[in-house]
């Protein structure tokens, strides 16, 4: 006998929405969700749409009626729990938009828990266009199936984000001029954890200092070579997230590959 489809289909759009959602629920979708459902992926009467509300997981939701500038779904059924999230946090110092995107979009598919914009002496930007961040973020999550956002912070400036830093996060620093090899710093300090990556050109001499010197800071190596910014960045949340997160977990659980 042929194979039962999978339901919903792999191919099902997939979206975030503000409104809550639970069984039953009716919504309508404007703008340019409703563009992107009726334009772009051709839904019909009778399609299926995996939506998520980033506080109850995620759900099933059916094509009630499609026009060129609305859609209306009806929710029927969750298809899973809002994920548990990595307690790992992105410091990270703007950079150029281009290269920023990339961090916001990479860390967001490696799933840290919030992503903190610094801005530091050599940063060539100091400000986020926070709209535009957000759709980042959210297009990522959808198109690497998360059920959670990562939390978006306002930029502060790393003076200020040293002295408010908590007692019990441990700080992994990024430092060009070496520290721990990454992996074994990782693999010691099981608990909240974040990681400061610094701007295109680097921190100054009196920021490396101030960092090193902060209670919860750990210097770490990220290897070898010298790595661009944004490298750093998705290269140390991958790190992390193999020996201490989640793909670490996902590995125990299936275990040892053949």
């Amino acid at each position: 006998m042929p194979a039962t489809p999978a339901w919903p289909p792999k191919s099902a759009p997939r979206l975030f929405v503000s409104a809550p959602l639970s069984a039953g629920t009716a919504l309508e979708l404007d703008g340019p969700q409703a563009h992107y459902l009726s334009r772009v992926m051709r839904v019909t009467v009778g399609t299926t749409v995996v939506l998520c509300d980033d506080l109850t997981g995620e759900w099933a939701a059916e094509v009630t009626e499609a026009g060129k500038r609305s859609v209306s779904l009806a929710v029927r059924e969750r298809l899973r729990e809002r994920e548990e999230v990595p307690d790992f946090w992105l410091c990270a110092a703007l950079l150029k938009k281009p290269n920023f995107d990339l961090v916001l979009e990479k860390a967001t598919e490696l799933g840290v828990r919030c992503i903190q914009p610094i801005v530091t002496r050599r940063c060539v930007a100091d400000k986020l266009n926070e709209e535009r961040a957000l759709a980042i973020v959210t297009e990522a999550a959808e198109q690497c199936a998360r059920t959670a956002l990562p939390q978006l912070s306002q930029p502060v400036r790393l003076d200020t984000l040293l002295k408010d830093w908590p007692d019990d996060r441990a700080l992994f620093f990024a430092d060009e001029n070496g520290g721990e090899p990454a992996a074994e710093a990782f693999t010691a300090h099981r608990g909240p954890a974040a990681l400061l990556i610094g701007p295109e050109g680097g921190f100054d001499d009196a920021e490396r200092s101030t960092v090193r010197s902060h209670p919860q800071a750990r210097a770490i190596s990220l290897g070898p070579r010298i790595l661009r910014a944004e490298t750093a960045a998705i290269s140390g949340c991958g790190s992390w997230m193999a020996v201490a997160g989640d793909w670490h977990n996902s590995l125990a659980r299936s275990g040892p590959v053949a």
